[in-house]
């Protein structure tokens, strides 16, 4: 059995491993960077991981999950998503209440429980945040999909999900009029400060490269904006 911090490591682990469309490495400092702990708090809990068999890991030297390890991140994962989902639509909860709730949720052991839920949701492959939700079986859609500040100037493209899913930056994301399927076009990009100006329904606003960072994008082409299958997707 493990402890609810012992889950939030593995899934940490496998959201670190997993960012956008390539395989990180994952190492003490960025993890520790990720849950806003000290290294030596991280490295502790990494032995306690490794002597369960969930991780592999030497001092100094990179984290991957066991095959074990990997079972549980997308566990919790899964159950997660649902619980976001689930009260996103059902509770009437919004895009940046869900996060604080489902992680308390997550938790929960009931496999039945959990899978009840899934099929009341009618078995959702994404949550409010356009993000994948693992299915029953561990297994994970996988989505080509780029980051707003790789969008050419003049190119149109459509938002798909967020990497940052605090409260904060989400009712920024509102605030400049973007959601889920927003369409945007890239107006301008300003070499100096970096700032990148967009028109979202006809709104023009200039946002950080941090910020166009955490927003992920297909063309704007696609039939059904969750789910670009083109692995090298023009941005048009």
């Amino acid at each position: 059995m493990l402890s609810f911090t012992e889950e939030n490591y593995l899934k940490s682990i496998f959201l670190i491993s997993t960012d956008g469309n390539t395989v990180s490495e994952v190492g003490t400092n960025n993890l520790a960077s990720f849950l806003n702990l000290k290294p030596a708090t991280v490295n502790d809990m990494l032995k306690k991981l490794k002597d369960k068999e969930m991780i592999h890991y030497e001092k100094y030297g990179k984290i991957t999950l066991s095959a074990i390890g990997k079972k549980y991140a997308l566990e919790v994962l899964r159950k997660q998503r649902l619980w976001e989902t689930f009260l996103y639509e059902k509770l009437d909860f919004t895009w940046d209440e869900v996060q604080e709730v489902s992680e308390q949720l997550e938790h929960i052991k009931s496999h039945k429980l959990i899978n009840k839920l899934d099929e009341f949701l009618n078995f959702p492959e994404f949550d409010p945040h356009g993000e994948v939700i693992p299915n029953a079986k561990g297994e994970m859609r996988t989505l080509f999909k780029k980051r707003l500040s790789e969008v050419e100037i003049g190119h149109y493209c459509k938002m798909i999900a967020v990497k940052d899913t605090s409260a904060p930056f989400l009712q920024y994301v509102v605030k400049l009029g973007l959601g889920i399927s927003s369409s945007i076009k890239v107006i301008d990009k300003n070499n100096y400060d970096h700032l990148i100006e967009i028109e979202v329904n006809g709104k023009r606003s200039s946002v950080s490269q941090k910020f166009a960072e955490n927003i992920f994008i297909v063309c704007n082409n696609c039939e059904i904006g969750h789910s670009c299958l083109k692995k090298h997707c023009e941005i048009q």
